[in-house]
């Protein structure tokens, strides 16, 4: 039995380059990435774009991960208008100020001991699982750090793809 591949996959496999590598900057801000996957089109699944994802994501230089980790907001201020970042870290809806001020305060002493943006998969964590995630993180090494970070960019990039395949129109 075959199955059809889900709408946002054909539309994605068909599009122009341009508008493919538009959608993928939407994922991940790595050039080098979205070129990766652009260059293995068409993908007869979700499962082996999402298997290409993970092999780009494994070999992004360290100046490809800063790329992509610039185009990701502070966990606890999404960027104002960017429904994705919103999405993301629903978590943070309901913090208190308290929980705010450490967060902004943790994500500065993050930031100012690695040189990015503390990089975390939000999706489904609350306010408190990030803010304990950041504090066991600082204490990480710059080589450990790049590795959790890696592992953390995939893990969004692939929620990231999955809503993008699976999207019946452009947009939703």
């Amino acid at each position: 039995m075959t199955t059809d591949p889900p709408p946002g996959l054909t539309r994605f496999n068909t599009s122009s380059d341009s508008a493919a590598l538009t959608a993928l900057h939407e994922v991940c801000a790595s050039t080098a990435w979205g070129s990766a996957l652009l260059a293995h089109r068409p993908y007869a699944t979700a499962d082996a774009l999402l298997s290409a994802s993970d092999t780009a994501t494994a070999e992004l230089t360290a100046d490809d991960l800063a790329q992509a980790m610039a185009a990701h907001p502070p966990i606890g201020r999404p960027k104002p208008g960017d429904p994705t970042s919103a999405r993301e870290q629903r978590g943070m809806a309901g913090a208190s100020d308290a929980l705010r001020a450490e967060l902004l305060e943790l994500n500065l002493a993050y930031q100012d001991r690695f040189g990015h943006v503390f990089l975390i998969c939000a999706t489904g964590r609350t306010g408190e699982q990030m803010r304990d995630a950041v504090r066991i993180r600082i204490g990480n090494s710059p080589e450990q750090e790049r590795a959790v970070v890696r592992t953390e960019l995939g893990r969004i990039n692939r929620i990231r793809l999955t809503r993008l395949v699976e999207a019946a129109e452009v947009g939703e």
